[in-house]
């Protein structure tokens, strides 16, 4: 078992159960999934980009990412119809414990002039998202082999019915928000 999904059993339940009254543990607020999504705009420009991002990925999420399509052709893009638009990978169970704690405790200390999460970037069905400007911030990626940056955009999603149920998990799982 990860050392999060412990931390989540023995200390955040019984937190969230005394915070909110809980009667029940299953009706305490759980993660659900997390989605790693980049987009690769620069495929036009540059034909290794696709392997750079695909590359990335699985180092960062150790699965295999899947290619999402352009649905429609769109020319002020100069976007075709099933031309590769992005990469995607979801995690769950065991790799998605082990990449929110690698995210909340080693990446989101990486990032350059990082003062907190903001509280705001929870939506109001408890789903928090995290956009990075450049991917480096995570410790698999060596920054003497980077040929191209690329930004990643990071969704956890929670079960949570509030934004103030899904903040209180988060914090409690160890992401530092503003206060």
């Amino acid at each position: 078992m990860s050392r999060l999904r412990e931390k989540y059993i023995k200390e955040v339940i019984p937190e969230m159960k005394k915070i909110f009254g809980y009667k029940n543990i299953f009706a305490v607020p759980r993660l659900i999934k997390v989605t790693i999504n980049v987009g690769t705009g620069q495929v036009l420009t540059d034909d290794k980009y696709l392997d750079t991002v695909k590359s990335t990925l699985e180092r960062i999420s150790g699965q295999k990412p899947v290619f999402t399509r352009a649905k429609k052709s769109i020319s002020a893009f100069k976007i075709r119809q099933n031309m590769i638009v992005g990469a995607v990978v979801t995690l769950r169970g065991n790799r998605m414990y082990d990449f929110i704690d690698k995210l909340a405790n080693v990446a989101l200390a990486r990032v350059r002039d990082f003062r907190g999460l903001e509280p705001k970037s929870v939506d109001g069905l408890g789903n928090l998202t995290i956009g990075f400007k450049e991917h480096i911030v995570f410790p698999e990626i060596k920054s003497d082999e980077v040929e191209r940056l690329h930004g990643l955009s990071v969704t956890i999603n929670t079960n949570a019915k509030s934004q103030k149920e899904a903040l209180s998990l988060l914090n409690l799982l160890g992401f530092p928000f503003k206060k």
